[in-house]
């Protein structure tokens, strides 16, 4: 998947292009809830082709990352109070918070809740201790993940190093030097969608880019990935943007 940019009057406009195997249709070109711009191209089109499609529908593109982006930015606002939903791992749990007035937070899921017991109840005691509490179960799933998933791969003979960073518009990333960055935010995703960002980074370690040889192993890997990012990049605003 190839990144790449366009302007439009004063705007610069990043997308990325995914080149599909056996794809017969023309190019499509979509803006995710998040607002990245993903363009969808048969394996073979010319950057020429694909340039010229984004031109073209240049002005509905930026109509409809703006009036994403603008959503993002009257998003509901967290009070940190019991009752409010929380997902984990594609469920959905409820926040139940305990004052206390000890001086210590903790975090921990009971049932069909995530308790956290706050000083005070304090709202920012809780955000904090729930950021806490998903980074560390983001570091205990990816690792047992990433190990269960490297030993399906013949080119991966031990799980990679891997390290954890809040980003914005990525899930993670895959360095040169062959470490992966994972977002704790992907924790709250579904299962399969976390397994896709981890076989998508560790796809990498083979193929050091987005060409159409990276997307022949990853069918072969995954063959559902296509279906599975979907679903990730529907559910990508509600999960990158909530708690920052």
């Amino acid at each position: 998947m190839g990144e790449h940019w366009f302007r439009y009057g004063s705007e610069r406009i990043p997308y990325k292009v995914c080149f599909t195997p056996n794809r017969k249709r023309h190019v499509t070109i979509n803006v995710h809830p998040s607002g990245l711009v993903h363009v969808d191209a048969p394996d073979g089109t010319p950057d020429s082709d694909i340039r010229t499609a984004v031109t073209k529908r240049a002005r509905w593109i930026s109509t409809k990352r703006t009036a994403v982006l603008d959503q993002q930015k009257v998003r509901r606002v967290r009070q940190y109070r019991s009752g409010e939903g929380l997902l984990y791992l594609g469920r959905q749990y409820k926040l139940l918070v305990r004052a206390d007035g000890n001086g210590s937070a903790l975090a921990k899921m009971r049932g069909g809740n995530i308790e956290v017991v706050a000083p005070l109840g304090d709202g920012e005691a809780v955000r904090a201790r729930l950021l806490a509490w998903y980074r560390e179960r983001a570091r205990q799933h990816f690792e047992r993940r990433m190990i269960a998933l490297a030993g399906q791969l013949n080119w991966v003979s031990e799980r990679p190093p891997f390290s954890l960073r809040n980003m914005r518009s990525q899930w993670g990333n895959c360095t040169v030097s062959g470490a992966i960055v994972l977002n704790p935010s992907l924790i709250k995703a579904p299962r399969e969608c976390v397994d896709y960002v981890l076989l998508h980074e560790m796809t990498h370690l083979l193929e050091h880019n987005h060409s159409p040889a990276f997307y022949r192993v990853l069918d072969r890997v995954m063959p559902d990935w296509r279906s599975v990012k979907l679903r990730l990049d529907g559910m990508a605003t509600e999960l990158l943007y909530d708690f920052f």
